[in-house]
């Protein structure tokens, strides 16, 4: 059903069910209990809904119909009910959260292994163009259209199946040629990410790149296999895979530690042990990965066999890819440049700027990713049956709830941002300042937080309308505000501020990006409901502000121990009494938002 269509009727066998409001709930005199575009508590807002009803084998008779029993009224459930959205956004924060704590301790070791520098640069820049290939290649479009499109594609009367072998057949194609093609054209990819002149390494980014680049391919093979899989609402594999593919990285960079001697960078050789295993442990991470999805997918009956041909929907998928294939292509253009005035500035920039990144993505990743993980078949579903105030419903929740969680954790984060780097990055072959540095880029950086995350939302939502232009748009205008801005760094800072800059400019993009899309789906939907989250915004502000004070002031009186164990301590110190502070005062407030997260809290406390 075209987007903006009439919703079908009760009646229709091809409606969503939904459970009716449960009642019981208690009114609230600040904030309502129930948010009101759904009638029904936040801890089962808009996912607690049936499944579409499967025709009844025995239906046949006078009353009877797809999905109706002898009596013609009570719907026949041949499956059980999708998780609810907090149940299944709650397991993916615990698998998120293992899956980022196991990607910083590699991050981690990395640097003990071989400090921020020149290896660690040329390490990051080979380990990045197998995401921005594969992003260009497929990368932006699996993640954003296909699971709409599967979706749409269930209601087929084979469930979907031939529709997706075709999408696979597909991707598969295009990702191994691409594949080929990007290791063959390796060197040219390399001076793309690099200033000439400047202080990284090209031939050992190059010797990286050609080890790292066959990722692009399983890259490809997990995010066609997890879209599968979260298009029927199945979403554990997906979230802990990573997790496997982090302990081989571990492993691998354990073992690099044992053996004797360093990467050469004068020459390179691609026959160095160190960087064999180092490119090639990490390959391996990622073919693990994909792999490890491979037989939950076999476990909902799908079986995949060669499928050519185009349909009418698959020709929707292109038209929808080119435009999300321009929005990727902007984003590159304004990551390669990224990517180059760092490496204008000292040595250790790009590393300094890639795990200053991992750190700001933390919280985005344990809350936002599953949010929006669990929202996206829902909103989906909403958005094909023309249901623009349930698609409001789902745009209003999850700004307030990102708004709620991450603009406490983005305050306290500015205040701690050198503890952190220090206590995480200065031990090994790290240094102390290169540490401290990473932790100001990502303090400086923290107020881009919660608009990174709505700038994220505000994507899934433009997608589930299948409307890709929108968003290209935004990101042209964004990197048009970027480029200048990061060109300007090397003029105005000090060749080691370089990467402060950056990261600066990063997060006045996403502010940027943010409010332009806040209005371009005000222009579509019409009233979003803006009041409320601005009202969330403004209490969480206040709260924010608290915890930053009395952050500040825990810092102020602990004593001096030695760099790092009082970075230690600040750290913990300091982080803890800002987090509470500005959460209890939420709490106090009656923010409603918060009541999701503090009751899942309070049953861990409970259980033990």
């Amino acid at each position: 059903m075209p987007f903006g269509a009439p919703p079908l009727a009760p009646n229709d066998p091809d409606a969503t069910v939904f459970i009716p409001r449960i009642g019981g709930v208690p009114a609230s005199s600040k904030w309502p209990v129930a948010d009101p575009d759904v009638l029904r508590p936040y801890d089962t807002l808009a996912t607690r809904m049936l499944p579409r009803i499967a025709p009844s084998p025995t239906a046949g008779s006078f009353g009877e119909g797809p999905g109706l029993d002898a009596t013609g009224y009570i719907p026949k459930i041949e499956k059980e009910a999708a998780p609810s959205l907090a149940k299944a956004s709650s397991k993916m924060a615990v698998a998120s959260l293992v899956s980022r704590i196991t990607g910083f301790v590699w991050k981690i070791m990395l640097v003990w292994a071989v400090g921020i520098g020149i290896t660690n640069d040329s390490f990051n820049i080979g380990n990045t163009l197998p995401n921005q290939v594969f992003e260009l290649l497929l990368g932006g479009v699996l993640s954003s259209v296909v699971v709409p499109l599967l979706v749409r594609s269930q209601d087929d009367p084979d469930g979907g199946e031939a529709y997706t072998q075709r999408m696979l057949t597909v991707g598969l194609v295009i990702l191994a040629v691409g594949t080929v093609i990007a290791v063959i054209a390796a060197p040219q990819l390399t001076s793309l990410y690099m200033e000439k002149g400047g202080k990284a390494s090209p031939d050992l980014t190059t010797a990286f790149a050609k080890l790292l680049l066959p990722e692009i391919f399983f890259y490809g093979v997990f995010a066609l296999l997890s879209a599968m899989l979260n298009a029927k609402n199945i979403f554990g594999p997906t979230a802990w895979a990573p997790v496997m593919n982090n302990v081989v990285v571990i492993v691998t960079l354990g073992l690099f530690m044992l053996m004797p001697g360093e990467i050469t960078t004068n020459p390179v050789r691609m026959s160095d042990p160190k960087l064999l295993v180092l490119g090639v442990g990490v390959t391996l991470g990622i073919v693990v990965q994909a792999l490890m999805l491979v037989p939950p997918v076999l476990r909902t009956g799908f079986r995949f066999r060669w499928r050519w041909g185009i349909d009418k929907r698959m020709k929707e998928f292109g038209g929808l890819a080119l435009w999300i294939l321009g929005y990727v292509g902007v984003s590159q253009i304004g990551l390669t440049v990224n990517t180059r005035v760092l490496t204008m500035g000292d040595p250790g920039g790009v590393s300094i700027y890639s795990n200053a990144w991992l750190l700001f993505q933390l919280p985005y990743g344990v809350i936002g990713v599953s949010l929006l993980t669990a929202i996206m078949p829902r909103l989906s579903r909403n958005a094909a049956d023309g249901d623009t105030r349930k698609v409001v419903a789902d745009l209003s929740y999850g700004s307030r709830i990102s708004t709620v969680m991450l603009v406490p954790i983005g305050a306290v984060m500015s205040v701690i941002g050198s503890s952190i780097g220090i206590a995480l990055f200065g031990s090994g072959q790290g240094s102390v300042a290169e540490a401290q540095r990473l932790g100001e880029a990502l303090a400086i950086s923290a107020f881009g937080l919660l608009p990174y995350a709505l700038v994220m939302l505000q994507l899934r939502v433009f997608y589930a309308m299948k409307d890709a232009r929108t968003p290209t748009l935004i990101m042209i205008v964004m990197t048009l505000v970027k480029i200048p801005l990061l060109y300007l760094c090397p003029v105005l800072l000090d060749p080691k501020n370089i990467v402060l800059g950056a990261m600066m400019v990063n997060s006045l993009t996403f502010v940027v990006g943010a409010i332009m899309g806040q209005v371009w789906l005000w222009v579509s939907l019409g009233n979003l409901r803006s009041r409320r989250v601005l009202g969330v915004i403004l209490f969480t502000v206040v709260a924010s502000v608290l915890g930053v004070i009395a952050a500040v002031l825990v810092g102020a009186i602990v004593p001096d121990f030695g760099v790092r164990v009082t970075a230690w301590l600040k750290l913990i110190l300091q982080g803890l009494v800002g987090l509470v502070v500005s959460f209890g005062v939420l709490a106090a407030l009656k923010v409603e938002e918060l009541a999701p997260a503090t009751k899942r809290f309070s049953r861990l406390l409970k259980r033990g």
